[in-house]
């Protein structure tokens, strides 16, 4: 008879978290703005918490990551005057996380999960707290001349400011793309 191999619900379970970890985007859009219109942004400054980053190097690369987004819908940067005026709000906030350790005292094929056909033997299963950085981006498109806001998109993603800038950066790039894929909006989608 062939050894029924370990089953472990733990690799599942850190797949499983690891997707919960993904990128999350959504938007909202004003449908009754002709988007077709707007050609060129510019950037502007909101005043009070939840504005632009305080670290200079972090807010130039989100300006740079919309910049590059924004570039490729066809849309112009201008200093003044721009026929839409981008703003941005950045949100850290701390969120717990478990880490789960599983160790088994069972004999049989199952381990500390199943102590051979008859039962459950015994196994402990541990966890740990961690607090885990979460971070939110909320980009805004206003219309100057209609004074409205007429798109707003946001991405929200755990992150570490520790890791690589250069791996920080890729990670933003892939946030934004994904983000503005819904700019300019099509209606019914």
């Amino acid at each position: 008879m062939k050894r029924i191999q370990r089953l472990s619900f733990l690799p599942v379970f850190i797949i499983f978290v690891t997707s919960l970890n993904a990128q999350e985007v959504h938007y909202n859009y004003d449908r009754s703005a002709s988007f077709a219109t707007y050609k060129t942004y510019q950037w502007v400054d909101l005043p009070g918490p939840g504005g632009a980053v305080p670290d200079q190097l972090i807010d130039q690369s989100i300006k740079r990551a919309v910049d590059e987004q924004l570039a490729q819908k066809g849309l112009t940067k201008v200093e003044t005057g721009g026929d839409l005026q981008v703003a941005y709000h950045a949100i850290v906030r701390e969120e717990t996380g478990i880490n789960l350790s599983a160790f088994g005292a069972g004999s049989g094929p199952w381990g500390a999960w199943g102590g051979g056909w008859g039962g459950f033997g015994s196994g402990t299963v541990t966890g740990q707290t961690s607090t885990i950085p979460v971070g939110t981006l909320i980009i805004d498109l206003y219309d100057p001349t209609r004074k409205q806001l007429v798109w707003r998109g946001d991405g929200t993603k755990t992150i570490d400011l520790k890791k690589d800038p250069d791996k920080n950066y890729r990670n933003l790039q892939k946030a934004m793309t994904k983000l503005f894929k819904n700019y300019p909006p099509q209606a019914g989608k």
